[in-house]
């Protein structure tokens, strides 16, 4: 699974990358977990056009009866996402990119949990393929939510963890967001990604909580 990740870069860098018109300005994010908001790309189905959105973590179904399923919802697997009712209408529909320059995985040690923390290119911005949703309560709350998909481990995280975001290399980027594409031309998308490009490092357990979000999480011990 992917449970937290980090995300640092300025607001002008993910709009040169994603060639958008504007992005609000951002904070560091050293910790981002489940229920908190997560910076997204989307595609407009009218004119195609790529928009930046903040989401919630932890996917919504529209015909949820309330918002809490979010928190069971994160991940979803990449060899059921198009099956799994909670999941395939928005892997045809609604396909969107979750930026992120790292993310954690815990490997059991001596009864404890170690985190390890991994990048891409030595934390160049990167996206989790994910899936979003629109979800609105009875008393009118709107909520625009996403997860993350997962596979298989590659080589660098099989030692740590048996599973691993699924990360969209760039050139596939406009793939993954076009509305159009059918649901079996993407799952080719969610391999596991390259281990020559990705490195790993031990970190502190300061990122066990979710309320340490500093640059602490990040660095390596």
């Amino acid at each position: 699974m992917c449970g937290r990740f980090s995300f640092t870069q300025l607001a002008q860098a993910i709009a040169e990358s994603f060639n958008l018109t504007s992005v609000p300005p951002l904070s560091p994010r050293y910790n981002i977990s489940p229920t908190q908001e997560v910076g997204t790309i989307w595609q407009n189905s009218q004119d195609s056009a790529r928009e930046f959105k903040l989401l919630y973590w932890g996917l919504i179904p529209s015909w949820a009866k309330d918002r809490k399923m979010g928190a069971k919802l994160i991940n979803a697997r990449a060899e059921t996402v198009e099956e799994k009712p909670a999941f395939r209408s928005a892997f045809k529909k609604r396909r969107c990119l979750i930026l992120a320059d790292g993310f954690y995985e815990w490997q059991q040690q001596n009864g404890k949990k170690q985190p390890y923390y991994f990048q891409v290119e030595d934390g160049k911005m990167f996206a989790f393929a994910g899936l979003w949703e629109h979800w609105e309560s009875p008393e009118g709350e709107a909520i625009d939510s996403c997860t993350i998909i997962t596979t298989e481990a590659n080589d660098i995280l099989r030692p740590i963890h048996d599973r691993m975001p699924a990360i969209i290399d760039p050139k596939d980027y406009d793939q993954w967001l076009d509305t159009k594409q059918k649901p079996e031309s993407l799952k080719s998308l969610l391999q596991p990604y390259r281990s020559d490009v990705m490195t790993v490092y031990p970190v502190s357990a300061k990122v066990n909580n979710p309320k340490n979000d500093s640059r602490e999480c990040i660095e390596a011990i």
